[in-house]
Protein backbone atom coordinates (compact mmCIF):
# COMPACT_ATOMS: atom_id res chain seq x y z
CA UNK A 1 0.00 0.00 0.00
CA UNK A 2 2.75 2.49 0.89
CA UNK A 3 4.66 1.44 -2.21
CA UNK A 4 1.60 2.34 -4.29
CA UNK A 5 1.39 5.68 -2.45
CA UNK A 6 4.94 6.51 -3.51
CA UNK A 7 4.24 5.42 -7.09
CA UNK A 8 1.26 7.78 -7.21
CA UNK A 9 3.29 10.57 -5.62
CA UNK A 10 6.03 10.00 -8.19
CA UNK A 11 3.52 10.38 -11.04
CA UNK A 12 2.28 13.62 -9.46
CA UNK A 13 5.86 14.89 -9.15
CA UNK A 14 6.60 14.04 -12.78
CA UNK A 15 3.48 15.93 -13.91
CA UNK A 16 4.40 18.89 -11.69
CA UNK A 17 7.95 19.05 -13.06
CA UNK A 18 7.10 18.44 -16.70
CA UNK A 19 8.38 21.28 -18.84
CA UNK A 20 9.90 23.18 -15.89
CA UNK A 21 13.55 24.06 -16.37
CA UNK A 22 14.05 26.56 -13.53
CA UNK A 23 15.79 24.79 -10.66
CA UNK A 24 14.47 27.08 -7.91
CA UNK A 25 10.86 26.87 -9.11
CA UNK A 26 11.09 23.09 -9.41
CA UNK A 27 12.63 22.75 -5.94
CA UNK A 28 9.98 24.98 -4.40
CA UNK A 29 7.05 23.01 -5.82
CA UNK A 30 8.74 19.64 -5.25
CA UNK A 31 9.33 20.38 -1.55
CA UNK A 32 5.73 21.63 -1.20
CA UNK A 33 4.40 18.45 -2.81
CA UNK A 34 6.33 16.24 -0.40
CA UNK A 35 5.44 18.39 2.61
CA UNK A 36 1.73 18.25 1.71
CA UNK A 37 1.73 14.52 0.92
CA UNK A 38 3.69 12.87 3.74
CA UNK A 39 2.65 12.75 7.38
CA UNK A 40 4.74 13.55 10.44
CA UNK A 41 7.14 16.00 8.79
CA UNK A 42 8.32 19.33 10.13
CA UNK A 43 10.79 20.34 7.40
CA UNK A 44 11.27 19.54 3.71
CA UNK A 45 13.72 21.34 1.51
CA UNK A 46 16.89 21.63 -0.45
CA UNK A 47 20.44 22.65 0.22
CA UNK A 48 22.37 23.58 -2.93
CA UNK A 49 26.04 22.77 -3.31
CA UNK A 50 27.92 26.06 -3.79
CA UNK A 51 31.51 27.04 -3.03
CA UNK A 52 32.36 23.74 -1.31
CA UNK A 53 29.40 23.98 1.11
CA UNK A 54 25.64 23.50 1.23
CA UNK A 55 23.54 26.66 0.99
CA UNK A 56 19.87 26.82 1.93
CA UNK A 57 17.48 26.56 -1.02
CA UNK A 58 13.69 26.36 -1.36
CA UNK A 59 11.97 24.68 1.59
CA UNK A 60 8.79 24.20 3.60
CA UNK A 61 9.03 24.60 7.37
CA UNK A 62 10.61 26.73 10.06
CA UNK A 63 13.66 28.93 9.70
CA UNK A 64 16.68 26.75 8.89
CA UNK A 65 20.46 26.74 8.95
CA UNK A 66 21.72 28.82 6.04
CA UNK A 67 25.05 27.10 5.39
CA UNK A 68 26.29 23.60 6.17
CA UNK A 69 29.91 22.51 5.65
CA UNK A 70 30.49 19.28 3.74
CA UNK A 71 30.90 16.36 6.12
CA UNK A 72 29.02 18.10 8.94
CA UNK A 73 25.65 16.88 10.20
CA UNK A 74 23.36 14.55 8.29
CA UNK A 75 23.11 16.85 5.24
CA UNK A 76 26.83 17.49 4.98
CA UNK A 77 27.61 13.79 5.43
CA UNK A 78 25.14 12.71 2.74
CA UNK A 79 26.55 15.37 0.43
CA UNK A 80 30.19 14.44 0.96
CA UNK A 81 29.52 10.71 0.55
CA UNK A 82 26.98 11.23 -2.27
CA UNK A 83 24.61 8.71 -0.74
CA UNK A 84 21.33 8.70 1.15
CA UNK A 85 21.51 9.01 4.92
CA UNK A 86 18.47 7.78 6.88
CA UNK A 87 18.77 8.54 10.60
CA UNK A 88 16.24 7.15 13.09
CA UNK A 89 17.40 9.43 15.94
CA UNK A 90 19.34 12.54 14.92
CA UNK A 91 20.38 13.13 18.54
CA UNK A 92 22.51 9.97 18.29
CA UNK A 93 24.17 11.12 15.04
CA UNK A 94 27.70 12.33 15.64
CA UNK A 95 28.02 15.97 14.64
CA UNK A 96 24.27 16.51 14.21
CA UNK A 97 23.40 20.14 13.46
CA UNK A 98 20.23 21.08 15.35
CA UNK A 99 18.54 23.65 13.13
CA UNK A 100 15.18 22.76 14.71
CA UNK A 101 15.15 21.12 18.13
CA UNK A 102 11.78 19.52 17.26
CA UNK A 103 13.42 17.30 14.62
CA UNK A 104 14.08 13.75 15.80
CA UNK A 105 14.61 11.77 12.59
CA UNK A 106 15.86 12.70 9.15
CA UNK A 107 16.48 11.46 5.64
CA UNK A 108 18.80 13.24 3.22
CA UNK A 109 19.07 12.30 -0.45
CA UNK A 110 21.76 13.77 -2.70
CA UNK A 111 20.87 15.17 -6.12
CA UNK A 112 23.63 14.25 -8.52
CA UNK A 113 24.25 14.89 -12.21
CA UNK A 114 27.20 13.36 -14.06
CA UNK A 115 28.60 12.27 -10.70
CA UNK A 116 28.59 15.93 -9.58
CA UNK A 117 26.74 16.97 -6.45
CA UNK A 118 24.04 19.56 -7.23
CA UNK A 119 22.08 19.65 -3.96
CA UNK A 120 20.54 17.50 -1.25
CA UNK A 121 16.89 16.96 -0.41
CA UNK A 122 16.51 17.11 3.38
CA UNK A 123 13.38 15.84 5.15
CA UNK A 124 12.94 16.06 8.93
CA UNK A 125 10.36 14.62 11.28
CA UNK A 126 9.49 15.22 14.93
CA UNK A 127 8.83 11.45 15.17
CA UNK A 128 11.70 9.10 16.01
CA UNK A 129 12.39 6.49 13.31
CA UNK A 130 9.87 8.16 10.96
CA UNK A 131 11.59 6.93 7.79
CA UNK A 132 11.98 3.27 6.88
CA UNK A 133 13.27 1.39 3.84
CA UNK A 134 9.98 1.86 1.94
CA UNK A 135 10.21 5.63 2.50
CA UNK A 136 13.84 5.63 1.41
CA UNK A 137 13.14 3.76 -1.82
CA UNK A 138 10.06 5.88 -2.56
CA UNK A 139 11.89 9.15 -1.90
CA UNK A 140 14.97 8.08 -3.86
CA UNK A 141 12.68 7.31 -6.81
CA UNK A 142 11.15 10.77 -6.46
CA UNK A 143 14.62 12.33 -6.52
CA UNK A 144 15.49 10.25 -9.58
CA UNK A 145 12.41 11.68 -11.31
CA UNK A 146 13.44 15.17 -10.20
CA UNK A 147 16.95 14.69 -11.63
CA UNK A 148 15.56 13.37 -14.93
CA UNK A 149 13.04 16.21 -15.26
CA UNK A 150 15.59 18.95 -14.61
CA UNK A 151 18.79 17.53 -16.02
CA UNK A 152 17.61 15.00 -18.61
Amino acid sequence: MRTEFYQTLNRQAQALLQGEDDLVAAMANFSALINDSLEDLNWVGFYLYKDEQLVLGPFQGRVACTRIPLGKGVCGSAASEKKTFRVADVHQFSGHIACDAASNSEIVIPIIRDNRLIAVLDIDSPKLARFDEIDQIGLENLVFSFENALFG
